[in-house]
């Protein structure tokens, strides 16, 4: 796919996605209101499961309404690629590169996992008290914090049709292997050798697509959703391999629009969605490369990742609460200013002070190359748009 793209592109000259992403000062609003939007969606069709219970959601994921649900992961994880792969290039050292991805998830999703285990369980549990907090699946849930999802608090949530306090994290263990995954390609050379990844990722869509036309059902628990958390993977690597060859590929609107219609309609071909990932890639891309202007709660903040980290609970919180009000769109009433609220406060009480350290992470980076035997930078350090 990102071969014919670089082959078209150079029959028909026109703006590069490097160009463009020069164009708009490193800075392109459109990642901005695609993180937002797609926080949001996944709210959205969280109502459905939480609502109605994972029966209700299997029946949707297999209705004609799939592809508007399958969507939304495969483009946060190639959005996640072309922005971290841009982060990687700006790192003069892993460490930097890892610190920065540190602060980015772990902060928040801590003190969201304690805020679920210490204040929410106790509160919502059926458990006494005491037992509650002597519960193995109490102690068990601290592991969030290190990116090992649990999902259950004792006692919590037990009357909902979903009885899971926080389904939404199962996507974090996939976006932590795609961290040390891209670590590893850089340290072995592969991230300089575009062509290397290109050929190896191509190989491993041919695996997933062998592997989904032999075996049925297709993996749809993974992840908790239509699609198989392996295809997250391929699409965080779409988005690296669009990032490292930006200078080779078109942007235009022809084609965002056109590979976000072919990614759809993939979506909806038995193991169409193991190619789907590459148009998705660079529509996902396309799209964050406009640059509206920002408005609103954009200006200085983003409550993605707050929207994605406690909208759930606060959707369980709602049905358990409501269970006369068990209808998805009143749950999206409900819920989404609610979520929005915490979000918010999520980013300035702890995601924004995190991302703070950035100054002391480079600070330890200026003093270890500045060794006599300091560790040659990944990339040499050029600017590129931030993650």
């Amino acid at each position: 796919m990102l071969a014919a793209l670089e082959l078209i592109g150079r029959a028909m000259p026109t703006t590069t996605i490097a160009q463009r992403m020069t164009e708009t000062g490193g800075r392109p609003t459109g990642f901005d209101y695609l993180r937002l939007g797609l926080a949001v969606s996944i709210l959205c069709w969280h109502s459905v499961v939480t609502c109605y219970g994972s029966d209700v959601q299997t029946a949707v994921d297999s209705s004609l309404a799939r592809p508007l649900m399958a969507v939304l992961l495969p483009a946060f994880f190639a959005l996640s690629g072309f922005l971290v792969a841009s982060s990687l290039e700006r790192s003069k050292t892993i460490g930097m590169f890892l610190g920065l991805r540190a602060i980015r998830i772990f902060p928040a999703l801590a003190v969201e996992s304690l805020i679920a285990a210490l204040i929410l369980g106790p509160l919502l549990t059926t458990r006494p008290v005491l037992a509650y907090f002597a519960d193995p699946q109490f102690h068990a849930y601290f592991l969030n914090i290190l990116g090992d999802p649990h999902f259950y608090l004792p006692g919590v949530f037990t009357s909902t049709p979903f009885n899971q306090v926080n389904s939404q994290l199962a996507t974090i263990p996939y976006e932590l292997k795609c961290y040390i995954m891209l670590t590893a390609l850089a340290l072995l050379g592969a991230v300089r050798r575009p062509a290397v990844l290109l050929w190896a990722t191509l190989a491993l869509t041919a695996l997933g697509v062998g592997w989904a036309a032999i075996t049925a059902p297709h993996d749809l628990t993974a992840v908790g959703g239509p699609v198989a958390g392996s295809l997250l993977i391929v699409s965080f690597l779409a988005g690296v391999l669009i990032y490292l060859y930006r200078e080779r590929i078109a942007w235009r609107w022809s084609w965002g629009v056109g590979s976000l219609i072919l990614g759809l309609l993939l979506l909806d071909v038995p193991v169409g969605e193991n190619l789907a990932v590459f148009p998705l890639a660079y529509a996902t891309v396309f799209f964050g490369l406009t640059n509206a202007p920002k408005t609103g709660v954009l200006r200085g903040a983003d409550y993605s990742y707050g929207i994605f980290l406690y909208g759930f609970a606060v959707q369980q919180t709602y049905v358990l609460l409501a269970p006369d009000g068990r209808h998805w769109w009143l749950n999206i009433a409900v819920t989404l200013p609610a979520t929005a609220a915490v979000a918010a406060l999520s980013w300035h009480l702890v995601e924004k002070p995190a991302l703070g350290l950035r100054t002391q992470l480079a600070r330890l980076e200026a003093r270890w190359l500045a060794r006599p035997r300091r560790a040659p930078a990944l990339f040499g350090g050029s600017r590129s748009p931030a993650a």
